[in-house]
């Protein structure tokens, strides 16, 4: 079964933002394209903001004005549910609740032709659940796109239990020519996306709750050093608490309280208070007219170090700590090199080392445990950066026992490269790494568990949620060495299954194996 033709019809029920869009995508594919909805004012305001959004497209040179009023001409408001009897593909975008979708495909059942494909775009609803009470449960596929649909690119296509295959490869080749990235997932709780994502929110969660920064900070430290397009906090207020809130405690019900997916007290007071994010006009930030948003936190200027030591032998974190040696030689720092030999005989040699401080790449060890390990009160441990010749900032933290000389000359180091300096509270993993190595341990999980593929699963977070990179990608280029340290260290400081390590992990670790070569 291959991709739906251009002469064959789609339907789409429910004329909502979703909807209208999936509608919109279709039609300008070449497909006529019949629009359903049982609220007639909702259809017809849909109809008239697709046509708004072709003119617009044509108006800004994106399509010629000939081809948006011929996708005008094939989009076609039905009045009735029986007028979609000719289509080839029915597609979905109702209320998601599980009763309303099974009622809507049975009756589908009893009005399109027996080849018609029927597709669902829920979004965290189990597609062998809507298909359960079908006669014909093989031709129900999950085609879960992404809001806003024209503009993002990514659609899943999930398969539940009784989906035929050669049923979701029609839809994903389908989705393919709709200019669309379509990847595979089974239906599980959150498919790829809304199941990786979650440690994004809730590792932030974590940071905040223990006082590691505000929100400003953390988020700022994502975007500048982590490089994601928006901090967690920022996001979510985008997003509204109340969906994302819904969305974690629905991963976390249908994986029966995995405290992976353990949804946040603090979220849950936002929800209760109303505030919701923008659309409320208050989450974390507010969003009135005259509103002043908060700044990031930064430490104040300190002399430039008179002194930088880079220790040769520095284990598994060379190949991370080598662009930031590039970094500071670049910006005229003179680094000496040295063996871990020297200098160190209580404990592992730093990467760096500046006036007395010994400055490491965070392992998901507190500094001041790491100080204590190493018998070096003045401990400094500093956060992962995606791009390290280029990220703007970078988050540090300082031993309990770290005195203030040497903490200024780990400061003075970082701020003589060019990064504005963010300190974070002492807790394990601070902010990037930790949440790097959860999405990875998410994404291994996920693969390991047949959900998907490891380059479906790199790609739906990439063009599903603009990451800049794909989590297992990550994983490999940090080394699932490292990855796995991080992890174990964290599970050994919080005491909790939260941080279990991946199977696939592991294996990797022990291979040598890249992560994202499955």
């Amino acid at each position: 079964m291959a991709a739906l033709t251009r002469d064959s019809i789609v339907a789409v029920i429910g004329s909502g933002a979703m909807g209208a869009g999936i509608a919109q995508v279709a039609a300008a594919a070449g497909h006529t394209v019949k629009l359903y909805d049982a609220r007639p004012e909702a259809l017809a305001k849909a109809v008239d903001d697709i046509a708004g959004a072709f003119g617009k497209l044509a108006a800004k040179g994106r399509m010629s004005g000939g081809d948006a009023e011929a996708a005008r001409g094939r989009l076609h408001a039905v009045p009735a549910l029986a007028d979609v009897a000719d289509a080839a593909l029915v597609v979905e975008a109702i209320v998601e609740n599980l009763d309303a979708k099974r009622a809507l495909f049975t009756e589908l059942e009893g009005i399109v032709a027996a080849g018609a494909i029927l597709a669902t775009n829920t979004s965290s609803i189990s597609v062998t659940a809507i298909g359960a009470p079908l006669r014909h449960p093989e031709r129900l596929v999950g085609m879960h796109f992404f809001n806003p649909v024209p503009l993002m690119a990514l659609v899943e296509i999930v398969s539940g239990l009784a989906t035929e295959q050669a049923v979701a490869q029609a839809v994903h080749d389908t989705a393919a020519a709709w200019g669309k990235i379509p990847v595979h997932a089974k239906s599980t709780p959150g498919f790829i996306v809304n199941r990786v994502a979650r440690p994004y929110y809730a590792e932030a969660w974590r940071l905040l709750n223990e006082g590691a920064a505000d929100t400003a900070t953390i988020d700022a430290v994502l975007r500048e050093a982590g490089g994601f397009r928006m901090g967690p906090f920022e996001l979510m207020d985008l997003i509204g608490h109340d969906v994302n809130y819904a969305v974690t405690k629905s991963v976390f019900d249908a994986f029966y309280g995995d405290p992976r997916f353990t949804p946040s007290v603090l979220q849950r007071e936002m929800v209760d208070a109303g505030f919701l994010g923008r659309k409320t006009g208050r989450g974390f930030y507010r969003y009135a007219d005259n509103a002043v948003p908060p700044q990031p936190k930064s430490e104040p200027n300190c002399p430039r170090p008179e002194y930088v030591g880079y220790s040769l032998e520095a284990g598994a974190n060379a190949a991370l700590t080598a662009p930031m040696l590039a970094r500071f030689e670049a910006h005229g720092l003179h680094v000496t090199r040295r063996t871990s030999a020297e200098g160190h005989q209580h404990g592992e040699a730093p990467a760096f080392h500046c006036n007395g401080a010994a400055i490491y790449l965070t392992d998901g060890r507190t500094a001041t445990a790491r100080a204590r390990a190493n018998k070096h009160d003045d401990t400094v441990v500093f956060d992962l950066v995606l791009d390290a010749p280029h990220a703007a900032r970078i988050a540090i933290a300082r031993a309990d026992q770290c005195g203030e000389a040497a903490y200024q000359a780990a400061v003075a180091l970082f701020q003589s490269a060019g990064f504005a300096v963010t300190r974070l509270d002492d807790v394990p993993g601070l902010a990037v790494m930790r949440t790097v190595a959860m999405l990875a341990n998410e994404a291994a999980d996920a693969v390991h568990q047949g959900v998907c593929s490891a380059h479906a699963v790199d790609m739906a977070m990439q063009k599903g949620v603009n990451y800049p990179k794909g989590p297992l990608a990550w994983a490999d280029e940090v080394g699932a060495g490292h990855i796995v340290k991080v992890l174990d260290n964290l599970a050994a400081a919080y005491g909790e299954d939260r941080y279990r390590v991946s199977p696939l992990l592991r294996r990797r670790q022990a291979s040598g194996k890249a992560i994202h070569a499955e």
